[in-house]
């Protein structure tokens, strides 16, 4: 899974690349153009705030631009039903993507009839994927939903309000600027291909919005989509003005100084980015210790029989999967809210994180055998 997702996430910046390229429109004499579009929309998806450390831990969101990025991609080649595989895959993995993937499918259907099992097939696949296997391995069809919204209620403030904001803090202000300025381009030009990818960035951000509403947590990692495709966007604008700027006068000067101008800005916070990398991969390494601990803390406590003899296993959301492994349990079985836990006074094993360690306690339980499992490991 590891080498899949990070080689999946990487390929985003191949696919950033196309799309840059293919927009920026021919330069003629002026092929350097392209290819700044091209690098520029690369580097500048993986230059999107937190989306290096999501890499780093192989989750699947920088995975699901790549599937955004080449469903595009594949589109604008004329493959549309490449382009339909790719949506239905990202659509398994992002509940957002559902509008875009069903706007595609109504426009499939009209426009390719000999499309219309494969769109069939997929329209089915991804509720079947989503509440199916959610139905039968959990406590609830709606699993993902509930989650979702238990979370959303410890956050402050309106989730409406967080849509904006989030999706802003994505980048710095100079690449918002640009993603602005690329909006106006857009429009002023009215090239379709252009019009597309602003089109599906602006629904995905519309579809976040309605959740909101809904009460769902607008995290910003969930907008990675519409943000690398206004990046893109930006490389081709990039593209287009450097390649269209009119010899030897006054304006290509400018376009080019405020190209300059926008790559010096973004150099800072790009150093940032570096850093913080650097330093996901040393708190890789002191995770991946307090994992190797837990497995070790559940066989000094007499593995998962006696533990879960004592009560349910519980922890925080960030480890209940890990803890559902080592206990070979479902992760329905595992608790992932110890306050609500602690409340209802039934019999816990709770599992708190200590530094890189653990500490394991027993709660609401007075069986004898039970007081032997409070163990605490090594902090550091």
């Amino acid at each position: 899974w590891m080498v899949t997702a990070v080689a999946a996430a990487l390929a985003g910046v191949i696919f950033a690349g196309r799309v840059a390229y293919r927009l920026a429109g021919p330069a003629p004499g002026r092929g350097y153009a392209r290819i700044v579009a091209a690098v520029f929309a690369g580097l500048g998806v993986l230059g999107i705030v937190g989306y290096a450390h999501l890499i780093l831990i192989a989750a699947s969101d920088p995975m699901d631009v790549t599937l955004c990025l080449a469903a595009i991609d594949c589109h604008l080649s004329a493959r549309p039903r490449a382009a339909w595989v790719l949506l239905v895959l990202l659509s398994l993995g992002r509940p957002e993507a559902w509008t875009v993937a069903g706007l595609y499918a109504v426009w499939a259907w009209r426009a390719i009839p000999s499309m219309r099992t494969h769109l069939a097939l997929g329209v089915a696949a991804i509720p079947a994927m989503w509440f199916g296997i959610a139905a039968l391995t959990s406590r609830s069809w709606s699993i993902a939903s509930d989650i979702a919204l238990e979370s959303t209620r410890t956050l402050p403030g309106s989730p409406i309000s967080r849509v904006p904001h989030n999706f802003l803090s994505l980048y710095e202000l100079p690449m918002n600027l640009a993603m602005l300025f690329a909006l106006i381009l857009t429009v002023a030009r009215r090239e379709r291909a252009w019009l597309l990818l602003a089109g599906t960035a602006l629904v995905w951000l519309a579809t976040w919005a309605a959740l909101a509403l809904h009460g769902w947590n607008p995290s910003a990692r969930y907008m990675f989509e519409p943000a690398a495709i206004l990046i893109v966007l930006v490389g081709a604008a990039i593209g287009w003005a450097l390649a269209n700027a009119p010899r030897h006068t006054v304006l290509r000067w400018a376009v080019a100084t405020a190209v300059l101008g926008l790559v010096v800005a973004l150099a800072l916070p790009a150093r940032n980015r570096v850093r913080l990398a650097h330093n996901g991969i040393v708190f890789g390494r002191t995770w991946a210790r307090q994992l190797s601990r837990l497995h070790a803390v559940i066989d000094k406590d007499g593995g998962a029989k006696r533990i879960l003899g004592c009560g349910q296993a519980v922890s925080y959301l960030g480890f209940q999967t890990i803890l559902a492994w080592d206990l070979d349990r479902d992760i329905s079985d595992i608790g992932w809210q110890p306050e609500r836990s602690l409340r209802q006074a039934k019999p816990i094993v709770l599992f708190e994180p200590y530094g890189a360690g653990w500490k394991v306690r027993p709660i609401h339980t007075n069986r004898a055998s039970c007081k032997g499992l409070s163990t605490t490991t090594a902090f550091g």
